[in-house]
């Protein structure tokens, strides 16, 4: 069978079959129609203003990976006038986090956008390492997936942005759907299909691949030979989530369209009066002064059990002292309302290539 010519500029040679539409295309039509549905993503939900100061949750992954060069191609070709930073989270996982961050310097050097890196350990007083020592594989990615969001947000905080977006692809978003769904929690849906969050008091949230499949994040990473970190996390296998994942890509292999209906789906349902009226108010926790719904927020609620009633604060005084020190400048002080006011020194561990 002779080779096709590209279903698009019908003159190069496919080279590829998009897992989302099943065009055979050549490799620069295929860049072309990532970026430009990414970019058509962006702009119908509004998610910028000319000169917002972004942070990219970078973690050395494809997804963040691919996330940080497509958020500096576009911000360029299309003059969104975007300030653009990298911002990572060492959770301290040996031979994991530590290979993965290597990568992420590197791409703070290739893409010359300036890197921030903040620790579980210096937060906290815990690195994931310890955290599983002490409870076990079964239920860390708990501990970690709310640490990993509030380290997010005070580092945001520290750089002083205005948004923060990661690198959640459609595959993510149709999963959570899906574990939503099969553990009940139906008011939660609308939230996790949202391309962008906020609270009253943090900062703007947003997932610019929503509608981008895993497969062809994959694919673009390769064809633009983009350096990135791909070993899973070591603690990953164990958890909720991967029970989802292997049903959603065995629904995908079925039907390549499950996974945007899946989403379109968890975005069509309707929170009754009876569930909204369930739901907590926001507030601000009495320890560390991250919103919470309770009088403890969660991070400071599995932090004093993991330090058995030693914990005093959620914030270790090494943490708090170089917060302290560096700031959230004056935009961001709801944010983090415990930090000292006024103090809005610049940090020393922001590095710009």
């Amino acid at each position: 069978m002779p080779p096709r010519n590209c279903a698009l500029c019908n003159t190069a040679r496919a080279i590829l079959k998009r897992p989302k539409t099943g065009q055979q295309i050549c490799k620069e039509c295929f860049f072309y129609v990532f970026e430009t549905e990414v970019h058509n993503t962006i702009t119908e939900a509004r998610l910028f203003n000319p000169g917002d100061k972004v942070a990219i949750g970078a973690s050395g992954g494809k997804d963040s990976t691919v996330l940080a060069y497509v958020m500096k191609a576009l911000n360029d070709r299309y003059q969104y006038g975007l300030e653009l930073f990298l911002l990572s989270i060492d959770e301290g996982i040996t031979g994991y986090r530590d290979d993965s961050l290597e990568t992420v310097k590197r791409n703070q050097q290739q893409y010359d956008i300036p890197l921030k890196i903040l620790s579980y350990d210096e937060l906290y007083g815990w690195t994931m390492d310890a955290i599983v020592s002490q409870v076990g594989k079964k239920n860390n990615c708990t501990f970690c997936g709310v640490f990993r969001r509030q380290a997010l947000d005070r580092g945001a905080a520290m750089l002083n942005v205005d948004h923060i977006v990661t690198g959640h692809n459609a595959d993510d978003i149709a999963e959570t759907v899906l574990m939503n769904i099969m553990r009940g929690d139906i008011a939660r849906l609308g939230r996790c299909t949202s391309i962008c969050t906020q609270g009253e008091d943090t900062i703007k949230r947003s997932k610019p691949f929503k509608y981008a499949y895993e497969k062809e994040i994959v694919m673009y990473a390769y064809f633009k030979k983009l350096d990135y970190f791909s070993t899973e996390c070591i603690y990953s296998p164990d958890a909720y989530r991967g029970h989802a994942r292997v049903f959603l890509k065995d629904l995908e292999a079925a039907r390549p369209s499950a996974i945007i209906d899946i989403i379109h789906s968890g975005e069509a349902f309707e929170i009754t009066d009876e569930v909204k009226a369930t739901q907590k108010v926001q507030q601000t926790c009495k320890r560390c002064g991250y919103m919470s719904s309770n009088e403890l927020c969660k991070a400071c609620t599995l932090l004093e059990g993991l330090e058995r009633g030693m914990a005093t604060s959620a914030i270790t005084d090494r943490a708090r002292k170089r917060l302290d020190a560096e700031g959230p400048g004056p935009d961001n002080l709801r944010t983090i309302p415990y930090f000292q006011r006024g103090n809005t020194a610049p940090s020393s561990q922001v590095a710009n290539g």
